[in-house]
């Protein structure tokens, strides 16, 4: 069941959260926009997309562009600016899972496709937002994973992307110490329509809510969290 929203007030300041087009991206973007948030909604997937779970409002303005390419994110983070003057709150949502062979008959595309949509991309959305974020002393939060804590079987590369997430965020939190927060979550299995179309005989009761990761999220980016820097929160639920 999801959790009650605590008070956050984010008004005035401008988040941009990345794969909001997803069961956790649109979460996030309803928790921020909730709190008084303008948000920036960034996707490859359109809002009209079948496969779009984002609802957009006068307060939510979608941006489509390519995160793993440079010159589009440069593109972006420009584009958002111009529109709103400020950034305030990154979070890198962005991502997406593939698992299933061990390494020696996984193929090299699958992946590039992991270090690029999961890593990559929020590399690229934190190097251009930065400037910005120093500017207003903001915060960024970033998705690792419970697996990302050890290696496994079969799902190495995504364990590989997920542990890369956590580095970045220390270094972010290092190079950035008295301006910009970076933190990041680690859910174990979320609750979205397509973990339950690949995991039907699994215990769904088991599984986080997206609003309850985005809770934490939100949480993260508030003045409750100005101390907190450079940490990798467990979001497991009762998995």
């Amino acid at each position: 069941m999801p959790s009650t929203e605590f008070d956050v007030d984010f008004d005035g300041t401008v988040a941009v959260i990345t794969g909001a087009s997803g069961a956790l991206g649109s979460a996030a973007v309803d928790r921020f926009r909730a709190a008084g948030a303008t948000v920036c909604a960034v996707d490859v997937v359109a809002p009209d997309d079948e496969d779009s779970l984002l609802e957009t409002d006068e307060r939510t303005h979608f941006y489509e562009g390519d995160l793993t390419d440079e010159a589009d994110v440069e593109r972006l983070v420009s584009a958002i600016v111009d529109d709103h003057d400020r950034i305030d709150h990154l979070l890198n949502i962005a991502g997406t899972w593939r698992g299933g062979d061990p390494i020696e008959e996984t193929d090299l595309a699958e992946f590039d496709l992991l270090m690029n949509v999961n890593l990559k991309t929020a590399f690229l959305a934190a190097k251009h937002a930065l400037p910005q974020l120093q500017e207003s002393e903001g915060s960024i939060v970033s998705i690792s994973a419970r697996s990302s804590l050890e290696g496994g079987e079969g799902d190495g590369p995504y364990r590989i992307t997920k542990s890369g997430i956590r580095l970045l965020t220390e270094t972010l939190a290092a190079e950035n110490r008295g301006t910009v927060r970076a933190n990041c979550v680690m859910p174990s299995v979320i609750d979205t329509p397509m973990n339950r179309e690949m995991m039907p005989d699994s215990d769904h009761d088991s599984w986080v809510d997206p609003s309850e990761i985005a809770d934490v999220m939100a949480f993260l980016c508030s003045d409750g969290a100005s101390v907190t820097s450079g940490a990798a929160v467990p979001v497991y639920g009762d998995a």
